[in-house]
């Protein structure tokens, strides 16, 4: 494969058009609007820079990843593409709305990938005509630094679509393990207990510092939940929660501080102020 469409220029879909051109393939990103194509762009070229002023690429290395990334709005994109990601948000209906349409103009061998971190990829596949050409492809954030892929084989999933996509992934220096299409899959399903944990924690009277803290100097996690809930986002989180315990039960219960902090716009580094505070004075 060498002609990869990625749907979305948000955090998720420029992070994957990052990495899939930094192993020299062809990337199409695609979103609807040019202010939404340009943050992505924006985005990808201060992630070069920091690993250029890193040393881990050159400048010519830098230059000719950002000449493999064409941001486009013409969805018939996919008309030429050999494996389609898709990283729009987490809208089951919107999802399945483009599924049915990358169905329609993909190529007949296209592999169909969702980055969904929780939504079920059997329903998502139905809404085409070759569910088992279609799986999902959750890429953790920052997608520049994680190595780790759930990759989730859905109901109809083949094993020569299965088996393209980790080799796929392989070969952008990711590390793929397989997850069933249960709801939250594996990642989702244990890391949003942990992080609701943390926040009931913050609920019961412990501050977002010392959580953090504990949970990084006394179980060497690479950074504390809390701060990751930021990154993630506390609606995103919320979201999840939501549908999870719709499907599980009552384990998944969002805490009442995170229901509350998402009605007061604290939604964590896109909004300037979660568990702690971004703006700028």
């Amino acid at each position: 494969m060498k002609r990869v469409v990625v749907l979305g220029a948000g955090t998720m879909g420029n992070g994957i058009a990052q990495v899939t051109a930094m192993f020299k393939y062809q990337v199409s990103m695609l979103d609807i609007s040019d202010d939404l194509l340009k943050k992505g762009m924006n985005s990808i070229q201060s992630s070069l820079s920091r690993m250029e002023k890193k040393g881990k690429l050159s400048a010519e290395e830098v230059k000719e990843t950002i000449r493999r990334i064409t941001p486009t709005l013409d969805f018939n994109v996919v008309k030429e593409s050999e494996i389609v990601i898709e990283a729009v948000p987490e809208q089951f209906d919107l999802k399945k709305k483009i599924f049915k349409r990358l169905d329609e103009l993909c190529p007949k061998e296209t592999i169909l990938g969702t980055n969904t971190s929780s939504l079920p990829i059997t329903e998502i596949a139905m809404a085409t005509k070759r569910p088992e050409m279609v799986l999902g492809i959750h890429f953790m954030n920052p997608v520049p630094v994680m190595r780790g892929v759930e990759v989730i084989k859905g109901y109809h999933t083949s094993e020569e679509t299965l088996n393209r996509a980790v080799d796929f992934l392989k070969s952008i220096d990711k590390v793929p393990g397989i997850a069933p299409d249960y709801p939250g899959f594996v990642n989702s399903r244990i890391l949003n207990v942990y992080l609701n944990e943390a926040v009931n924690c913050v609920l019961m009277g412990a501050t977002p510092e010392d959580v953090d803290n504990i949970m990084v100097h006394c179980c060497n996690m690479p950074i504390g939940p809390l701060r990751l809930l930021d990154m993630v986002g506390l609606d995103v989180h919320l979201s999840i929660l939501n549908f999870l315990t719709n499907e599980l039960g009552d384990k998944y219960k969002p805490s009442p501080l995170t229901q509350q902090m998402v009605r007061a716009g604290r939604l964590g580094m896109k909004s300037g102020k979660g568990f702690y505070d971004y703006q700028k004075s």
